[in-house]
């Protein structure tokens, strides 16, 4: 029998700090080998939205959409497959990490459909974005 490894954690959540508006077919990203990363309160991460679907270590991430940048509230584990929100509404799931620019910040990669960018969402600093496991609400606050 197959041990069970994750528990339940709490959603991270924090508040976009800078609106990028464009988006890219040959980015040249490469996917992390893990599966979560461990944030900080106060650290600065990159969303960046995709439609590439490969998990492999290593796997080239091209087609990108920029969201912008999201300073966190709380520290806690971000998951391959859980959920990000922005504002309340449903954008997407972490496909995975992007380590390009670390240790400054993490490329934090959100599988949508197509990649969107700040400017398709109409985003704005200040709005709320958050992570949490598939099928729990992501608890913004205000």
């Amino acid at each position: 029998m197959a041990q069970q490894e994750n528990g339940a954690k709490r959603p991270v959540h924090g508040v976009l700090v800078k609106v990028l508006l464009h988006r890219r077919t040959e980015r040249g990203m490469t996917l992390e080998p893990h599966a979560s990363r461990c944030v900080r309160r106060g650290e600065l991460h990159e969303l960046v939205t995709t439609d590439h679907r490969e998990t492999a270590a290593g796997a080239r991430i091209d087609r990108v959409g920029f969201l912008g940048f999201a300073e966190l509230d709380c520290a806690g584990v971000i998951d391959r497959g859980d959920e990000f929100w922005i504002s309340g509404r449903l954008i997407g799931t972490v496909l995975g990490f992007d380590a390009c620019h670390f240790p400054n910040h993490y490329n934090i990669l959100i599988a949508t459909e197509t990649p969107v960018s700040g400017k398709d969402l109409d985003l704005r600093p200040e709005q709320r974005i958050g992570f949490s496991p598939a099928g729990v609400p992501a608890g913004l606050p205000g």
